[in-house]
């Protein structure tokens, strides 16, 4: 009885749990809460909204990674994604070991954390009922780096739409060139331009997407080299990294040197779109391609 009349709390309590992290960290479905990750924001998101949202931040628009999964669901037809070369695994020319940890034990770390076999999912889909080649990188697989199963898998995909003649699409997220593969590695940014060097010859058109984070040996070879390059809002795209190239020169970066805004400014890619655009702005250009093309085989056969 004595505390029956005891002043009530302001406010509930909830029993201490640890401080949701940020949304790199905690973004699964089963989260009930998660933490902006961008540092100038923090903002404390609901769990459902913030999938809901394509793990956009309601409050900055910051742009939170998207797993290769995610990116093939958000961007085509459901149920038409047809997976090409899931069975291709990576091996291990060169025996490679660093600081007592091989390559092989990576690898199975990076299939443990990202539940893929390799970084790159390849198949084909529909948008809006227009076919097209896909190929996502996945960065929770070793940073997207680009080994040679990567590599084939891109050149694949283009053989196959330029036999098919349908659109080749990217989406590019990258550390750069895997060194456990050396020079196999380096050989996969020949390989991807040649193949798509064939794709562009039959007419047919690549279209790169550009993601947080795009670097490296992949920004310098096919995703650098699409007919349309289209950059995700707030997305950092160069060869080097910022704080790299600030080391090496001695000098500061303007602010935001290589984030996508800057980047369209410069001339360095066509559009810069928001997650939530992105799959109606892929279906409009297919449509502008196949209008094109059309017009192009009525012409021809107006001609003959």
């Amino acid at each position: 009885m004595r505390n029956l009349f005891r002043k009530a709390p302001p406010y509930i309590t909830v029993p201490g749990r640890a401080r949701p992290g940020p949304a790199a960290e905690s973004n699964g479905s089963d989260s009930l809460w998660v933490r902006c990750e961008n540092e100038r924001c923090r903002e404390l998101l609901y769990g459902r909204e913030f999938e809901n949202n394509l793990k956009v931040c309601h409050k900055c628009e910051h742009h939170a990674r998207l797993s290769g999964r995610e990116r093939v669901s958000q961007l085509v037809d459901e149920g038409t994604f047809a997976e090409h070369d899931a069975r291709l695994a990576p091996a291990d020319p060169l025996g490679f070991a660093a600081e007592g940890a091989s390559y092989r034990s990576k690898l199975s770390e990076a299939t443990s954390k990202a539940h893929e076999r390799e970084a790159a999912i390849a198949g084909s889909a529909t948008i809006d009922r227009l076919p097209i080649e896909l190929v996502v990188l996945d960065f929770a697989f070793m940073g997207a780096s680009m080994g040679s199963v990567v590599g084939e898998k891109v050149a694949r995909a283009a053989d196959r739409a330029a036999d098919r003649s349908t659109a080749l699409v990217t989406v590019n997220a990258s550390g750069g060139a895997r060194m456990q593969e050396g020079i196999f590695s380096l050989m996969q940014m020949a390989k991807t331009v040649t193949a798509l060097a064939r794709l562009g010859a039959a007419g047919v058109p690549h279209v790169s997407i550009l993601v947080d984070p795009t670097l490296g040996g992949v920004t310098a070879s096919y995703a650098g080299v699409g007919d349309l390059i289209i950059a995700e809002q707030g997305a950092l795209v160069g060869f080097a990294g910022p704080r790299v190239i600030e080391q090496i020169t001695k000098q500061k970066l303007p602010p935001d040197a290589q984030r996508a805004d800057f980047l369209l400014e410069h001339g360095m890619v066509d559009l810069v779109v928001h997650r939530r655009d992105l799959r109606a702005t892929l279906s409009k250009l297919l449509r502008l391609y196949a209008g094109v093309r059309r017009l192009s085989e009525v012409c021809a056969e107006t001609a003959g």
